[in-house]
């Protein structure tokens, strides 16, 4: 993590230091090239984090070398884009995080999910939280500490019991889940790679085919798991593992003689590279959509 730099100590990217100040005027344009400038003095940063121009805040808030001074007051900033920059900012301080966690915006309060300064107190937060989102973002972090682990597999939420279930790297967890009652999070261990052999063979005998489908399509299997699903009452099943890139080609040869024609078709008719499944879905940190939305102003420049 970067570390902010107090006003007073020798600025890295200039040699004048962050005592120099550079006079301040023109257009939006000219303060928001300033803002962007590498060399700019840390002093002048500390007065562009007031400027009139949300763009040029923002650029402010964004940079990995802005001082504490200019931070922490734009974690307050009426303009929900600039706390935002600040959110994401690996500079920023765990304080300032605390105070964005906890925001009125959502895509403020996600912003600081993705930020790799979050510590565990940070995260604490986020386990308690109201926001549904924010706790499945806390659910896919690698860096989730046990105890956080096991308050999320008894979460009101089994949208966030199947992000757990995902992405954890805990075999606790992994076994806990196992026994969850409700179809999706055993799907999404059913696309956890970090699973044993033995895990893996429950889940091709699981009773909701939605879940031997993921499975099939997502992660390596022994033979005998193999010689059963290939057979499987289930259509879906067996088409997803036609079309399976971690089908081996003895199973896939089998299924081209597959008493349904889709699934039989699929099997001599698919292509190595051509599907699309994958194992883990990248953690779906917070980042809104580039075109305006409601509620969302635009260039605030002056």
């Amino acid at each position: 993590m970067g570390k902010q730099q107090d006003v007073g100590a020798a600025d890295q990217h200039s040699a004048s230091g962050t005592t120099d100040h550079r006079p301040i005027g023109g257009d939006a344009d000219a303060r928001l090239a300033l803002a962007q400038d590498p060399t700019t003095p840390q002093m002048t940063l500390i007065d562009l984090a007031s400027d009139p121009s949300a763009v040029v805040r923002k650029t402010v808030a964004a940079r990995p070398d802005a001082p504490a001074q200019a931070l922490r007051p734009l974690t307050r900033d009426h303009d929900r884009q600039v706390r935002e920059a600040v959110a994401r900012n690996p500079s920023s301080s765990v304080g300032n995080l605390m105070r964005l966690v906890k925001d009125d915006d959502r895509w403020v309060r996600w912003a600081v999910a993705g930020n790799p300064a979050c510590d565990e107190s940070i995260r604490r937060v986020m386990s308690e939280a109201s926001d549904k989102e924010l706790r499945g973002l806390l659910a896919e972090s690698r860096e989730l500490e046990p105890e956080l682990a096991a308050r999320l597999i008894d979460d009101a939420s089994p949208e966030v019991r199947e992000r757990l279930a995902t992405h954890t790297h805990d075999p606790d967890v992994i076994t806990a889940l196992l026994a969850d009652r409700t179809a999706r999070v055993r799907k999404g261990l059913a696309r956890n790679p970090r699973t044993t052999a033995d895990q893996r063979s429950a889940l091709a005998a699981d009773p909701v085919v939605d879940v031997r489908a993921a499975l099939v399509r997502t992660l390596e299997l022994d033979e005998a798991d193999l010689e059963r699903l290939v057979d499987d009452r289930a259509v879906q099943v067996r088409l997803a593992m036609a079309t399976s890139e971690v089908v081996p080609p003895h199973v896939r040869e089998a299924l081209t003689r597959d008493p349904d024609d889709m699934v039989a078709a699929a099997a001599r008719d698919f292509r190595p590279g051509a599907g699309t499944s994958s194992a883990v879905r990248a953690p779906r940190i917070g980042h809104r959509p580039s075109s305006a939305g409601p509620g969302r102003r635009g260039d605030s420049r002056r």
